[in-house]
């Protein structure tokens, strides 16, 4: 009964948050502080229940079960948390009115499917490869906002090119800021990705016993674009569309190595 409750209560409160940032963007007049204020209130209670609920899931007496719906679930909860968190500094709260709809259906699913007992084979991983997993899914929780960051600010070129910077990006703010945010979303996603992937070569012992070889050879792959995407902002200022595109194809990588790897493992072949 208590994870039903804490996984429907996170995720009404996920949804309602999202309407209210919705409402507040749809608004032309008058003073919105109210109401952000207040959807990232209940952004914040819903990340303490879905804390709960996870922390319930994930951590056993034999170590950690990071499942295909658990651990999808644990980088939905790491894209709302940091959304709250970086919202209180700065101007990207209307990130969680596409994000956090997704975050609540991920509650859900790993509600319905944990109470089937799906994830009753979860790994018990031992506590190096316990640091390993960790440091990636915030890697990827991080760097997925990052991503949905690319694109919004995508769109946002586009509309100033066309001449029409309208509607919904008088709420975003100005492109040079939008750029800034991002890329220091990316540097610290790069950062946790790398202890990632040193803790990965440290603890796992036989990739390809494991069946990690495809996972990591993603990864590395993902690595390098984030590695090339920084060294070209430092050496050539590279920005706009190229940021983009960089930062898009490198969440993919990492998205195929992760996600995919688990899916055809776990849910696919019943490893």
């Amino acid at each position: 009964m208590l994870p039903a409750i804490l996984g429907l209560g996170s995720a009404g409160l996920y949804a309602t948050s999202a309407g209210l940032l919705f409402y507040r963007l749809q608004r032309r007049d008058g003073d919105t502080d109210h109401s952000k204020r207040l959807a990232l209130a209940l952004a914040a209670l819903a990340v303490a229940l879905h804390a709960w609920l996870l922390a319930s899931d994930i951590f056993h007496v034999g170590g950690l079960d990071l499942g295909f719906f658990n651990a999808l679930s644990l980088v939905g909860w790491l894209v709302a948390g940091m959304l709250v968190v970086l919202a209180l500094r700065q101007p990207v709260e209307n990130l969680g009115i596409g994000l956090l709809p997704l975050v609540a259906l991920g509650v859900i699913v790993e509600l319905l499917y944990t109470q089937r007992g799906s994830e009753a084979t979860g790994s018990q991983l031992e506590l190096g490869v316990q640091m390993h997993a960790l440091f990636s899914i915030t890697a990827y929780g991080l760097l997925a906002l990052a991503a949905t960051q690319a694109l919004l600010l995508a769109l946002q070129n586009a509309r100033l090119h066309a001449h029409h910077p309208g509607g919904f990006l008088r709420a975003l703010p100005s492109l040079a800021l939008m750029e800034t945010l991002l890329f220091r979303m990316i540097g610290a996603g790069f950062i946790l990705l790398s202890l990632s992937l040193l803790t990965g070569f440290i603890f796992v012992d036989d990739l390809f016993a494991q069946h990690l070889v495809h996972k990591t050879t993603l990864s590395l792959a993902g690595w390098g674009v984030f590695a090339a995407l920084l060294v070209g902002r430092v050496l050539r200022g590279w920005r706009g569309r190229q940021a983009v595109r960089w930062t898009l194809t490198g969440i993919v990588l990492l998205i195929l190595a992760y996600f995919g790897s688990k899916l055809v493992l776990e849910l696919l072949l019943g490893r």
